[in-house]
């Protein structure tokens, strides 16, 4: 049985899962979640995953939620994209959480505040103050990312998965790429790797389908 994810293009923490299960070779399908008209708060779906977000993943009788859940139950039962060391593992989930909650967890709420809000509601000072903490969460990444072509080890891994999940979305959040030399340098290796698809090709809908 072809496991589904349950998902909308726009979203970056649906895109990190994804692109997990693509380059981790799993047999999925999209199942398309209309976020922007309530779907994710309908009854339906809160009667399936009582968090009420996507990404929501579903292989048989495993039902997950929370990207970084599903990013590791595929690296788990396809042996790829995990550390070779129990150090290595560790660094992994280090990178994973800390996109959830510096990289993830800052440029989501911006990107959206500053693109798919209504204009006449975006909070000016908020987002100059959130584009602040992205470029913060750059900083780190790039810094890491110095003579290196992966966060971990030889090869790509669930924490280069993790921290991408946003950056490849062409919306203003406070991060051009050219600005940042390393990290853009990483997207680009991601980027020539087989399967790898723009988020926008991956999964169904883009801001373009609610113009």
């Amino acid at each position: 049985m072809t496991a589904k994810l349950y998902c909308f293009g726009e979203s970056g923490n649906s895109y990190k899962a994804a692109l997990t299960l693509t380059l981790c070779d799993i047999d999925w399908t999209p199942e398309f979640v209309d976020f922007f008209n309530g779907e994710a708060r309908s009854d339906t779906f809160l009667a399936m995953n009582v968090m009420g977000e996507v990404p929501f993943f579903i292989d048989g009788d495993t039902q997950l939620s929370q990207s970084g859940v599903i990013q590791l139950y595929a690296s788990d039962i396809s042996g790829k994209l995990g550390g070779t060391t129990a150090d290595d593992t560790r660094e992994i989930l280090r990178w994973v959480l800390w996109d959830n909650q510096k990289m993830s967890g800052q440029a989501g709420p911006t990107r959206f505040l500053n693109n798919f809000l209504d204009p006449s509601k975006r909070p000016t000072e908020v987002i100059g103050f959130n584009m602040g903490r992205v470029r913060a969460a750059l900083a780190v990444l790039d810094r890491a990312l110095e003579d290196r072509d992966w966060l971990v080890g030889d090869s790509i891994t669930i924490a280069d998965t993790a921290c991408c999940g946003y950056l490849f979305y062409p919306e203003p959040f406070g991060f051009e790429r050219a600005d940042w030399p390393n990290i853009d340098r990483w997207l680009g290796n991601i980027e020539t790797l087989p399967n790898w698809k723009h988020p926008y090709d991956m999964m169904p809908g883009s801001p373009a389908d609610r113009a």
